[in-house]
């Protein structure tokens, strides 16, 4: 395996880590409980799939956090947990995958599912933490640099130095942008975050791509107070779609009467009503800032979009976005394929109650024995994939 790296690298691999994303990349989320299979990964690649957005923090870990150890007192990698994650990376790559290594945690920002559903806000609050942070990705980085599987490091998952920081969701531009007025250069600056952490990383790889989510968990319309784009030239912007997320989330099924897409949606501080065009309006914005600041189409990325699959107006939704974004060529991954701890998007099982054995086998800590299938529902996004391989 050594040798084989080594050969990569030296043969032009990482010199040409960018070029990857010179064109439209589309794939999928893997937020699974399990590491993914060779399988997973074939038939991902099957559907037609050039890429995934690889999150590992329900995995099981050597202690408390996969990788970190503990995030509450950051000492260094795991190598247990990391020879877990570079067997993934190497099935990912017999299957022609390229992999976007996506923390839901960080040293001091632990992700709310593996913090007894709390937020935790602490890398937001006390700059001291981001040293923290920075070095946990300078360690990692060091060690992934040279992998022929890894396409891009996504810093941190739908980070939201906003939430506790005094400005609303969906704010309008004005709103947001005299806000970071206030708080540029504090703890809440998510640009000057990322600067830190991409200069720690650059320090140890100076190739390898760097996606970056917007704030307020990744919104489409929170890239907009950023007055200027960051320095590193090998930067990828993310935003992900779930708006209006009254409609297109799991509670709206809960609701005596859900809310219908297309239709009227709360959103923001009124209700509105959604459909293609009000989508297309939406994912106007992170384009308008693109184009403001001179970031190319391929520079962009939708890192993820989706709607629960039981909603009756799902297919029309998914289709709604998909059309903005090959319309604007940018590169997106769904989310999610084979998800096998939530099945409320896992669009191959349609629209139907997905079978016991599934949530049987999570109890006891077993692979997902649910067969998939292309389904009506699935075959919106499949069609816009990429060229078809047998699965």
């Amino acid at each position: 395996m050594i040798c084989f790296i080594c050969f990569v690298a030296c043969n032009g691999f990482a010199d040409d880590a960018i070029k990857f994303w010179d064109t439209p990349q589309h794939g999928g989320n893997s937020f699974n409980r399990l590491p993914p299979s060779q399988a997973y990964f074939a038939a991902l690649k099957g559907y037609g799939a050039s890429w995934v957005r690889l999150a590992y923090d329900k995995w099981q870990a050597e202690k408390r956090d996969f990788l970190m150890g503990d995030a509450d007192n950051y000492r260094g990698i795991s190598q247990q947990d990391f020879n877990v994650l570079t067997n993934a990376l190497e099935r990912a790559h017999q299957a022609g995958i390229k992999v976007v290594v996506t923390p839901l945690s960080l040293p001091f920002m632990r992700w709310s599912q593996n913090n007894g559903n709390k937020f935790d806000d602490r890398l937001w609050q006390n700059k001291k933490h981001w040293d923290v942070a920075a070095q946990f990705w300078q360690d990692l980085a060091k060690q992934l640099k040279d992998n022929p599987a890894v396409a891009a490091y996504n810093i941190i998952n739908e980070p939201a130095p906003e939430k506790r920081g005094g400005l609303a969701e969906h704010a309008d531009q004005r709103t947001m942008q005299a806000w970071y007025k206030q708080r540029q250069d504090t703890s809440r600056d998510l640009r000057a975050f990322y600067t830190k952490v991409i200069r720690a990383i650059r320090q140890v790889d100076p190739i390898t791509p760097i996606m970056v989510d917007a704030g307020w968990y990744a919104a489409a319309d929170a890239l907009s107070y950023w007055p200027a784009p960051l320095a590193d030239k090998r930067v990828l912007y993310s935003f992900h779609m779930y708006e209006p997320y009254a409609a297109t989330s799991s509670p709206n099924l809960k609701r005596k009467k859900p809310y219908n897409y297309p239709g009227k949606v709360p959103f923001g501080n009124g209700t509105e009503y959604w459909g293609g065009k009000r989508v297309a309006k939406y994912l106007e914005l992170p384009g308008q800032w693109a184009k403001l600041h001179g970031i190319p189409a391929n520079r962009m990325v939708a890192g993820e979009f989706g709607c629960i699959r039981k909603l009756p107006g799902c297919k029309n939704y998914l289709n709604d976005v998909l059309t903005v974004l090959d319309q604007k060529k940018y590169h997106w991954a769904f989310y999610s394929f084979r998800e096998d701890n939530w099945d409320g998007m896992d669009y191959e099982l349609g629209t139907e109650k997905v079978h016991w054995k599934y949530w049987d086998a999570m109890e006891k800590g077993e692979p997902d024995p649910i067969k998939r299938k292309l389904t009506p529902l699935f075959e919106v996004i499949r069609m816009r994939l990429g060229p078809v391989n047998t699965i």
